[in-house]
């Protein structure tokens, strides 16, 4: 694959939030959550293994912080989503998506061992761009339903996961050249930029090629395959836990008919979580 140097662009760092949280110790192991809500009840299995999250949603479900929430973006095929405490009492058709308790928890992304399979329970977040180090929200949540792949899906998916990767090795190379790349430009030098994306295009095969191949572990492919989720999300969210039971109840949600903005025209409410195992 060749990459051709297009437009060289300056980018500012952006402060990572820091969680501001006062959560309790986190708890040992895996934690079990009931959650309550208006078309019935689900039973969370929070995993030990990503203790910021795990610390931060016993800490709000114990303060009652979800209760009356809504599930205030649902879409079919795909996830429910909810923990935006704009949402509670939230008048027909406002816009909601942006609450949060005004703090961001840092990142526990392992997709290789947590993946977004059907029933995963994962943190939403803000966009990379004003995100770059993919912080959670600190109470936003969804739960994976997704479709299920063909084993071709998945190899092209792979494929557009490594071409991302080579672009983003060559995307910081010219970022590091960038002074170089002008002063050619200035000087209408075209054999100097052509052999600059020459060396460019080595040195991104060569980084790429000492690196773990992209691709989905055994256990993505046999999940994926077998009962669903939503892979391309794999490694951008983090994923702290999953569905133990009440799965048809998700499901139940996610059926239900929605606005332009994917909100339930019908409430779909949180009643309330009681933390099973602290």
């Amino acid at each position: 694959m060749l990459l051709c140097i297009a437009a060289v662009t300056t980018s500012k760092a952006i402060p990572a939030m820091q969680n501001t949280s006062t959560a309790p110790a986190a708890p040992t192991g895996d934690v079990k959550v009931e959650m309550t809500t208006s078309l019935g009840n689900v039973t969370l299995l929070l995993y030990g293994d990503t203790p910021k999250h795990l610390r931060n949603f016993v800490k709000l479900a114990s303060e009652g912080y979800y209760d009356g929430l809504l599930f205030h973006r649902v879409i079919r095929d795909f996830m429910v989503q909810g923990g935006d405490p704009e949402s509670k009492d939230a008048p027909a058709g406002k816009l909601l998506g942006n609450g949060d308790p005004g703090y961001k928890i840092d990142a526990e992304i392992m997709p290789d061992r947590h993946f977004h399979k059907r029933g995963a329970l994962a943190a939403a977040r803000e966009a990379d761009a004003v995100n770059p180090d993919r912080q959670s929200s600190g109470s936003q949540f969804y739960v994976v339903t997704g479709r299920m792949f063909s084993p071709g899906q998945l190899d092209a998916m792979e494929q557009r996961m490594r071409h991302a990767r080579m672009q983003e090795i060559f995307d910081t190379l010219t970022a590091q050249n960038r002074d170089t790349i002008m002063t050619l430009r200035r000087n209408r030098d075209q054999a100097g930029l052509q052999a600059l994306q020459d060396e460019l295009n080595r040195r991104t095969q060569e980084i790429a090629k000492a690196e773990p191949a992209a691709g989905f572990t055994p256990e993505q492919r046999e999940a994926y395959t077998t009962v669903g989720g939503t892979p391309h999300l794999d490694g951008g969210y983090t994923v702290f836990g999953e569905v133990l039971s009440g799965m048809d109840v998700i499901d139940r949600i996610q059926q239900v008919e929605t606005d332009g903005n994917d909100r339930p025209l019908e409430p779909v409410k949180i009643l309330s979580m009681k933390v099973l195992n602290p």
